[in-house]
């Protein structure tokens, strides 16, 4: 698919979802959000929603993960307005970058300029345990792809877009500032879906990373190179291979989304009222 195709796939998707939702809403988003592994029921605390399914937007991709919902939902928490993904779509899926930064980039396109991305994260560095949220302050993309790569789509941002700051340093304080005992840390996103050996862990540590998870690190250049400002949180669901002696699994992770729900509804609603 050429890059032509492909932005005109995000404005059908735009378009439609105007219709659907009103244009008036979806331009005074002040918030949008992508919801991890675990994460969809932050949902639950919007007023005056509504949620529309993945499957009703033309040319979105489909979440198929277990513990990743399928819907975009608008609402407002704390008087603002903002929008949710409840999940996401992943390289190991068999989804291309493009197909996997769609969703976003629609939602860009629609006219949101804040992009707060969350994702479940195994812990690497030093003082994390599970349960943790990790605000992010960078990211390594360990995935050997790339969604800008191929032919140039103007619309989508500059040929070579600076990445020197992906994470909004002000977004990151504004998002510090609206819970206690956040981390920082360096998010890598691998291709997965199998869950990263202990010298693999070793290697990403050697490297800087935090954190590591299966997602994310598209979505972020995607959207950076399209003018949004982010900021990115990890749930730390498990400690990594190597790092703990317990066999790692997805299960695990959907349960500490679960167990963590409340903590990052607070974090979250703190952030969105700093915006209302």
């Amino acid at each position: 698919m050429s890059a032509r195709e492909e932005h005109a796939r995000v404005e059908r998707a735009a378009r439609w979802l105007s219709d659907r939702v009103g244009a008036d809403r979806c331009a005074g988003v002040e918030l949008a959000m992508v919801l991890g592994s675990g994460l969809k029921s932050f949902v639950d605390a919007l007023d005056d929603r509504v949620e529309v399914p993945f499957s009703d937007v033309p040319e979105w991709p489909r979440p198929k993960v277990e513990g990743h919902g399928g819907a975009v939902v608008f609402g407002a928490v704390g008087g603002a307005p903002v929008v949710c993904l409840t999940g996401r779509v992943h390289l190991y899926e068999g989804w291309s970058p493009s197909e996997a930064v769609r969703c976003v980039r629609t939602v860009r396109l629609l006219g949101a300029r804040r992009f707060l991305l969350t994702n479940a994260a195994g812990g690497i560095g030093d003082g994390l345990a599970a349960g943790d949220l990790m605000v992010l302050t960078d990211h390594l993309n360990l995935t050997g792809q790339s969604p800008l790569a191929g032919a140039h789509e103007e619309a989508f941002g500059p040929r070579f877009p600076d990445m020197s700051e992906v994470y909004s340093r002000q977004l990151r304080e504004h998002l510090l500032a609206s819970g206690e005992g956040l981390k920082r840390g360096v998010y890598a996103g691998l291709l997965g879906p199998a869950y990263e050996t202990p010298a693999e862990v070793r290697m990403l540590r050697g490297l800087g990373a935090d954190a590591v998870g299966m997602s994310t690190v598209h979505e972020a250049i995607a959207l950076k190179a399209m003018g949004a400002e982010l900021c990115g949180m990890s749930l730390i669901s498990n400690l990594a291979a190597g790092i703990s002696e317990q066999p790692l699994s997805h299960d695990e992770v959907i349960e500490a989304g679960r167990a963590a729900a409340a903590r990052m509804t607070a974090v979250v609603s703190g952030l969105c009222r700093r915006f209302a």
